[in-house]
């Protein structure tokens, strides 16, 4: 893809995300980031002939942060009162996204948070962390005494997918399925190159059978509290009758989804990066104090999540670029954790430096409520295949084949596979990974 100011007349070429490389965004970004950080791509006209808002693109730290941060950014425009990018046809898909919190904007999202945030807090997670632990320990076995492992569906899928699934309460012997339905949901997103009628059609009705299982299983839990998420959302819509069904049940839908996407998406790129640096991978082993702060480092480096929309809800200024009320605003966070400006060096992976500063959990009243979660899986997770994987120490150099989803909101491999060569100890026997 050509850089700004290369067009025909000089004139900027329109940002588009779908001719990035997707496995290596950030030359584009930093082109951008240099030379038109808050980059105006004008909107055309709708069926009625009206003009579509201008969609900016915002690639430097400071503008992102602020917007994340800011009070006159929302996740719904003011203008059409519509949240989620969802095409008009698709009923239950619409009813069941625009009802995330991720989407939701106050007073329905601080109601809403408030219930969720305490189950996904510090104190539940540590006391989460020995099962945590448990389930990777039970994924990485079988992948150790295997010569070819495709990491994303034996081990960076399923093992968020359980972790969740676990705290929500539902039955671990149906992850395959809830990896499915999740699968399909994504399909909807706005960003991917591969959105068809089809693919639209299939995420229609995965929002329809996780919609009705998750409204049977809050009603089972009404009368059986059975000590899990589940059960604390159903007793929230009894305490609080301004908590519909539909919110709660399309609450746990985002929880299954997005509380497990992102964190596949992170490990497999964590493995990535310590392939293509193996002395990191040996630091981290010797010393696995370090690894808390390394998935800060990776977080920064390349998230999971290159971009999150927000709407301006007034006019304001940014860089020097009037951005009006009912635009919308592409926040590239991939962009702004290398902007060299808040982070020096911000091409090389340092998992000494203070990464706490990244936005890869956003900032603000939508700061991930499961950052918590999310984090003591990586770093337990990374551990774990760090200590059970010795193909991944120095010296050792696996064939590596890598295969990216055309998706920018969960952004990751869709399959890495790893193939490792002969260890002491190791029989060499390639088989094709089993369901857990």
């Amino acid at each position: 893809m050509s850089g700004p100011g290369t067009g025909a007349g000089n004139a900027p070429e329109p940002f588009d995300p779908a001719r990035l490389d997707l496995a290596d965004p950030y030359p584009v970004y930093r082109r951008y980031r240099e030379t038109d950080p808050v980059h105006a791509v004008r909107g055309g006209r709708d069926a009625h002939g009206r003009a579509a808002p201008t969609t900016w693109y915002l690639f430097g730290h400071t503008e992102v942060a602020h917007v994340l941060a800011g009070r006159g950014f929302g996740r719904s425009s003011p203008l059409t009162a519509r949240t989620a990018p969802v095409p008009d046809g698709y009923v239950t898909l619409r009813r069941v996204v625009e009802n995330w919190l991720v989407f939701l904007d106050p007073p329905r999202h601080t109601r809403l948070r408030a219930r969720v945030t305490p189950p996904l807090g510090a104190a539940a997670v540590t006391a989460l962390r020995p099962r945590v632990r448990e389930i990777a320990e039970e994924l990485v076995a079988p992948l150790a005494r295997r010569s070819v492992v495709e990491l994303v569906e034996g081990f960076a899928a399923p093992y968020p997918l359980l972790v969740i699934g676990g705290l929500l309460g539902v039955e671990a012997e149906r992850w395959p399925w809830f990896r499915a339905q999740a699968l399909a949901l994504q399909q909807a997103g706005g960003t991917r190159g591969d959105r068809t009628p089809a693919a639209l059609d299939g995420a229609e009705r995965a929002a329809a059978e996780l919609d009705g299982y998750f409204h049977r299983e809050l009603a089972a839990r009404r009368t059986e509290d059975r000590g899990d998420l589940l059960s604390a959302l159903a007793r929230a819509g009894a305490e609080d009758p301004s908590l519909s069904g539909s919110e709660l049940a399309a609450t746990c839908t985002h929880l299954l989804t997005a509380g497990h996407e992102t964190t596949t998406g992170l490990i497999g790129k964590a493995v990535l990066a310590l392939l293509a640096r193996p002395e990191v991978g040996d630091e981290l082993r010797s010393d696995p104090g370090l690894l808390p702060n390394a998935v800060d480092e990776f977080l920064r480096h390349d998230p999971p999540v290159q971009m999150v929309t927000r709407w301006a809800q007034r006019d304001v200024e940014l860089a020097g670029r009037t951005v009006r009320r009912g635009d919308r605003l592409q926040l590239v966070l991939g962009s702004a954790h290398r902007d060299p400006g808040r982070f020096p060096d911000p091409d090389v992976l340092d998992i000494h430096r203070d990464s706490g500063r990244h936005c890869a959990f956003g900032l603000g009243i939508h700061y991930c409520a499961g950052a918590a979660l999310a984090r003591a899986e990586a770093e337990i997770g990374l551990g774990v295949l760090l200590d059970r994987l010795p193909a991944l120490a120095q010296g050792a150099r696996p064939g590596v084949e890598v295969e990216y989803a055309p998706d920018w909101v969960f952004h990751g491999p869709s399959r890495l596979t790893l193939t490792l060569p002969s260890l002491p100890d190791t029989p060499d026997t390639p088989e094709t990974p089993e369901n857990p």
